[in-house]
């Protein structure tokens, strides 16, 4: 029989790799949008990359990681951002300009 966690459970809260990535930017902008959504992330070796970019391949990359029970939901925000759905538009209005 198959065993199933509960909100409770320690399991069910384990974090779980969603994505690795090379640019530590593109990272953080993922990481941007799944906390947007109300999802806890993890991003891990972006700070290593930054420091030496050399380093990228060797690591594997930036990790992004998610809690095990917003899998399903991260894996839709994230396919959201590979086709350009969250994508703004070339003349979006992002806010009034610092003032001067």
């Amino acid at each position: 029989m198959a065993q199933t966690t509960a909100p409770g459970d320690p399991m069910h809260n384990d974090y779980v790799l969603i994505a690795r990535l090379m640019i530590p930017t593109d990272a953080h902008v993922i990481r941007g949008c799944l906390a947007a959504a109300g999802i806890d992330v993890i991003l891990t070796d972006d700070q290593h990359m930054q420091a030496n970019l050399l380093l990228a391949p060797a690591i594997g990359g930036a990790r992004v990681m998610v809690r095990e029970k917003d899998l399903p939901r991260a894996n839709e925000i994230l396919a959201a951002f590979e086709r350009g759905d969250l994508a703004l538009a070339d003349d979006a209005d992002v806010g009034a300009p610092a003032a001067e």
